[in-house]
């Protein structure tokens, strides 16, 4: 019997590992597949017909999980965008049918960056960067959620939420930053460090545009410095190459930075990255146009008006061009041109203000007001159990007290604010009544500690009286340390005692000052909008109008326009 075990065992043990081996073998094949087209470039439609072999090779055998990731690969090897869409498309349906959130997340997340990326609608990406951000509140992947933060943060850096966007760049930066440190997979370390150089471009940016130049300048160098002669990240070098250009237009450089926006153009054309391919060739045009060479200025400017008629989508910061454009060719008597450059500027207009709107309320309903919900929630369960230990506490300190008593009959209680039975509690988080009753006070909402809010509600109130908002420089970080409070604990109660984030805050305080100084003080109908968005503090005429449209309700020239005639009709 035993040698018919002993027999047994082996063959059991040989159909065990052919069984294995066959797993093994049978995983493999994926892999010996993906290796033959790993190392080809983003967009390098020469992977596809490998990539469609790994893809009916997951449908023959139902490997949802490699038919994921072949619907992935193709989504980013594939050089048509539509192609990319339908990939994606493919990707969110077998996510689905596994019913994987993270799957789903990333999926969603990589139909927005097409979206965004390679045909910048900026309406179409937000929508699907919200799906994803729903999906992954439940799996709460670091890596999905610090680039739903990125992603987002550009949305809203387009917009001119500069500040707000910083907020989630800087949280994304640390992410990415602190993964790179890491002993990963090379393909998840490009991953990260390219996640962290667009985050630092994308932050530069930001300080650029509300002239922190110092903060910017010191993030290009940084980027320049990691992505000098670094073959793997040409496309980040020219990120920093345009924002390096700038630096030295600013610097009156001239010729310097001809020469590094001519370098960005470069890899910008290649990748056909036209958004920022436009603010070079702004930048360009200025530089000619300051160098004395008038007529290259207008053929880079018309350039940007190219892309525009192409894609239907312009950067606000090269907005200026169009009035340069009409400016130039009405000097000239050339009335077609200053009438098609006319016409132009106001589709630019319409595009940016239909985009403000769409995107700010989006963002704002449904982004900046979830993250707060879930803060607020883990803010409350934090509450509760402070609360609980402090219960805790309290009985203790009564048992303990009992016990001396008892012990030491002569000793008395001695009763008084922030003081049980005579030993005295430290920083006053308990008060009691006048019948002796122990009580927190804490507000359910913001689960932020009573005494806080009302000292920032008071704090606030000051700062909204003096009319501190009117300073541009004013910005969350700042203020919270001046009041000495956490940044979120500010954030929290101005969106809960204000009804709005920092951003919309500052923004309605100083379009309702502006809008007094219209209704009360007749020179100020004779203002430019530029004028008054540097009286209240706007970071330019665009956004000015924009926010002025989107909180009264009517474009900036038609109310001026009404209020002189109230004005004119009141006179006579």
């Amino acid at each position: 019997m035993s040698c018919l075990k002993k027999h047994f065992l082996i063959i059991l043990l040989l159909v065990l590992c052919e069984f294995l081996f066959a797993q093994e073998e049978k995983l493999s094949d994926f892999y010996l597949i993906q290796r033959q087209y790993e190392n080809l470039a983003e967009n390098d439609s020469a992977a596809l017909p490998l990539v469609e072999k790994l893809i009916r090779k997951a449908k023959l055998e139902k490997n949802q999980q490699q038919l994921f990731l072949g619907y992935t690969d193709a989504r980013y090897y594939s050089g048509d965008p539509e192609i990319k869409l339908k990939y994606a498309d493919s990707a969110i349906y077998v996510a689905k049918a596994k019913k994987n959130d993270s799957l789903i997340s990333s999926a969603y997340l990589s139909k927005g960056v097409v979206y965004y990326f390679y045909l910048r609608k900026y309406k179409l990406a937000l929508n699907e960067y919200l799906k994803a951000f729903e999906k992954n509140k439940r799996n709460k992947d670091p890596y999905y959620r610090n680039k739903i933060n990125y992603h987002i943060g550009v949305v809203k850096s387009y917009i001119g939420y500069y500040g707000e966007a910083l907020n989630d760049f800087e949280e994304a930066r640390e992410f990415f930053e602190g993964e790179t440190q890491k002993n990963l997979h090379p393909n998840v370390m490009f991953g990260n460090q390219r996640g962290y150089l667009n985050t630092i471009h994308q932050m530069a940016v930001c300080y650029r545009k509300l002239g922190n130049f110092k903060k910017a300048d010191s993030l290009v160098a940084l980027g320049l410095a990691r992505t000098w002669k670094n073959p793997d990240h040409k496309q980040e070098h020219s990120y920093f190459l345009k924002e390096e250009g700038i630096r030295k237009f600013r610097n009156r450089d001239y010729t310097g930075a001809t020469a590094a926006l001519l370098s960005s153009t470069q890899r910008l054309s290649e990748i056909n990255d036209f958004a920022w391919l436009t603010v070079s060739y702004s930048y360009l045009g200025r530089c000619k146009w300051a160098l004395g060479n008038t007529e290259d200025a207008i053929k880079y400017f018309e350039k940007i008006d190219s892309i525009f008629v192409k894609h239907s989508f312009v950067l606000p910061e090269v907005r200026h061009i169009y009035e340069d454009l009409i400016n130039y060719y009405g000097n000239r008597g050339n009335n077609a041109k200053t009438l098609y450059y006319t016409t132009q500027l106001l589709k630019v207009d319409n595009v940016l203000e239909k985009d403000f709107v769409y995107l700010s309320a989006k963002i704002h309903k449904e982004y900046d007001a979830d993250k707060l919900l879930q803060k607020q929630r883990q803010l409350q369960q934090s509450s509760w159990i402070k609360i609980g230990a402090y219960m805790i506490g309290f009985f203790l300190i009564i048992f303990c007290s009992f016990y001396l008593m008892l012990r030491i009959k002569s000793r008395k209680s001695v009763r008084g604010l922030n003081s049980i039975l005579g030993i005295k509690l430290a920083g006053g988080t308990l008060n009691t009544s006048e019948e002796g009753v122990f009580r927190m006070r804490t507000y359910k909402r913001t689960g932020i500690g009573g005494n806080i809010v009302d000292d920032i509600l008071s704090k606030l109130e000051e700062f909204e009286s003096k009319k501190e908002f009117l300073d541009k420089t004013v910005r969350l970080k700042s203020l919270a340390k001046r009041f000495g409070v956490n940044q979120n604990y500010l954030s929290e109660i101005i969106q809960e005692h204000r009804g709005a984030n920092f951003h919309l805050y500052l923004c309605e305080l100083r379009i309702a000052y502006i809008t007094e100084k219209l209704n009360t003080d007749p020179k100020y109908l004779q203002y430019s909008s530029a004028s008054l968005a540097e009286e209240c503090g706007i970071s330019s005429r665009t956004n000015f109008s924009k926010v002025f449209r989107t909180i009264n309700g009517i474009n900036f020239t038609q109310y001026v326009d009404k209020r002189r005639s109230e004005v004119s009709a009141a006179a006579s």
